[in-house]
């Protein structure tokens, strides 16, 4: 028997009835010989992980549009809290942690550049439109490996599609990432904005604080608490409704305060400016775009589609990069 085996073995007598065992897999869209040692969520893990997009999310913004700072989550690290929490939660509740890391690790890879700055102005200008969650679908089936994609599970790719609010993934595996993506961003964006001086803890109100906690951090066990507490041997991922309530007055507190607020966005109109000035440029000018990218053009791709690929794919950095290659003159001297 091998190591994989003993693992699905173990899974079936340990993991809840309502838990995705990896042997039970709808698979993939090209079958693959088994691996000796790990399961199929356990390999889709480490393709998300040593994939290029998972890289680049070190260098993409949050929230902060280049903050003055080591300590700002960046998308990275917004990803990585994600599929700690999703992880603790998964664990308490028996559901399979490996499926769980994987929709976790994946579910921001189609982000754009500056954030939701960045997603709006790319949704503005693509056609089809543009969703971050539709984009990492995209990123997974498509644009890595050079046309091939990750070749990922179907659970896998539910749950990334799935984690916005309106869908609802069809494992608890995925809908706990779903629920943990929003515990994870209220939190961290809290810390944040509080270490920008934005608000402070007690300016959360009152009553919100009564139920939920007075710091950061007892705001965050509450929210694990409570998901854990409400959704054990049930066939569903939940929060009582007193937490829930709360919770959704905290993040509309949080859009009002800092999601909104000037001392936080007061650079986005850049952003949407620059991205407008690429995709134009891009648009016009299609041999300018990367060699992988040309040949999505050659194969037959909508040249809007690969531009909105080419720009959502890029850091911060490289966005900035680009646009001062393409239009901020450069200095030359007379010989």
């Amino acid at each position: 028997m091998t190591i994989r085996e003993i693992i699905e073995q173990n899974e079936r007598s340990y993991l809840s009835p309502f838990a995705a065992c990896s042997a039970d897999t709808a698979g993939r869209d090209r079958p693959v010989s088994q691996d000796d040692v790990r399961t199929e969520y356990m390999r889709d893990r480490d393709r998300i992980l040593h994939c290029k997009a998972f890289r680049r999310l070190k260098d993409k913004t949050q929230v902060f549009l280049s903050p003055q700072g080591d300590h700002y989550r960046t998308r990275l690290m917004h990803t990585l809290e994600v599929s700690q929490i999703a992880r603790t939660c998964a664990k308490a509740l028996r559901l399979n942690e490996d499926l769980v890391e994987a929709v976790a690790l994946g579910h921001d890879l189609g982000h754009t550049p500056f954030g939701h700055a960045g997603e709006r102005a790319l949704d503005k200008l693509c056609p089809s439109g543009f969703r971050h969650y539709q984009q990492s679908l995209r990123v997974v089936e498509i644009l890595e490996n050079e046309g091939r994609g990750l070749n990922l599970t179907r659970e896998v790719r539910d749950g990334i599609l799935n984690h916005q609010m309106k869908t609802i993934p069809s494992t608890l595996e995925g809908r706990v990432v779903r629920l943990c993506d929003k515990i994870a961003y209220i939190h961290h964006d809290m810390d944040d904005a509080q270490r920008a001086g934005i608000i402070r803890e007690e300016d959360i109100p009152e009553p919100l604080r009564a139920v939920l906690g007075d710091t950061n951090k007892e705001i965050l066990n509450t929210l694990i608490m409570d998901l854990i507490s409400s959704s054990r041997d049930r066939d569903d991922i939940c929060q009582s409704d007193e937490v829930r309530d709360a919770m959704m007055e905290l993040r509309r507190y949080m859009f009002a305060h800092v999601y909104t607020n000037p001392v936080a966005k007061h650079e986005e109109i850049k952003v949407d400016r620059i991205i407008s000035a690429l995709y134009s440029y891009l648009s016009e000018h299609p041999d300018e775009l990367s060699g992988e990218f040309r040949g999505m053009l050659n194969a037959g791709e909508q040249k809007e589609r690969v531009v909105c690929d080419y720009i959502s794919g890029m850091t911060d950095q490289y966005c900035i990069h680009r646009f001062e290659e393409i239009y901020v003159p450069k200095s030359w001297d007379v010989l």
